[in-house]
């Protein structure tokens, strides 16, 4: 049971305004809010439609690398990496609602789209219920199993480390909008608490730990950034240890 300060519940209309409070905490957290399927000429794919364009959209993000660091990846490292940024998007999407109202948004994959070209992200917004941890876990891994599905044949990993990349992305989510908003080690509490070992199909715990005074943790998967960007590996890369 996670032990949480109590809230008043808003109105689920005001997940609208829960949503614009997260894009301003997150400047990593890159989504525009919509009031039905975006239609400004651009190459939205719809999240429902995600294993069908899967192929298209790992070559826009294999485009933003070439165009980032001069270089060629390979397919599966521009596949994890994509991969990453749609299990962290997804997952801040909800838990970070859950985080600052204590209530679970539905998000549905037909109110998420992701631009081929640019990775952005367009939400419409749903309504949402009050919930403890063990909704948020559900809400969360229904909407990232579907994703996991669709990635898997092009990036090399079994179910097991795909599952072990959701849950790193789960944790850090939590863990950055906490940093964002001055509340780390509250952050890190509540992710420490929502992810206890044997949450299936979560790979947890959190293991968080404290190291020259601030927190960190080792990914239990890995994002492959290293491969994109080998002098700065990520703080929470395996390789490092």
């Amino acid at each position: 049971m996670l032990d949480l300060p109590a809230r008043p519940a808003p109105a689920t209309g005001l997940l609208h305004l829960t949503y614009r409070q997260l894009a301003d905490t997150c400047p990593a957290l890159t989504f525009r809010l919509v009031d039905g399927a975006p239609e400004d000429g651009r190459d939205w794919v719809p999240a429902d439609r995600l294993a069908s364009a899967v192929e298209r959209l790992v070559e826009g993000e294999a485009a933003r690398i070439r165009a980032r660091h001069g270089s060629a990846p390979r397919p599966h490292v521009a596949a994890s990496r994509l991969l990453h940024h749609c299990l962290w998007t997804g997952s801040l999407l909800i838990s970070g609602v859950w985080y600052l109202e204590r209530r679970v948004p539905h998000l549905t994959a037909d109110r998420l789209w992701i631009d081929a070209a640019t990775g952005e992200f367009a939400l419409r917004p749903g309504d949402g219920a009050p919930g403890d941890g063990a909704v948020l876990r559900d809400a969360v891994a229904a909407h990232v199993g579907p994703v996991l599905a669709a990635f898997q044949p092009l990036v090399r990993r079994g179910p097991r480390a795909l599952w072990g990349m959701a849950t790193d992305d789960l944790l850090s989510g939590i863990w950055y909008l906490g940093r964002m908003l001055g509340q780390e080690d509250r952050a890190v509490a509540t992710a420490t608490a929502l992810l206890p070992a044997g949450a299936r199909p979560w790979t947890g715990p959190a293991n968080f730990r404290r190291e020259q005074g601030g927190w960190t943790r080792t990914r239990q998967g890995c994002c492959l950034y290293y491969a994109v960007d080998p002098a700065n590996p990520c703080a929470t890369c395996p390789r490092r240890a």
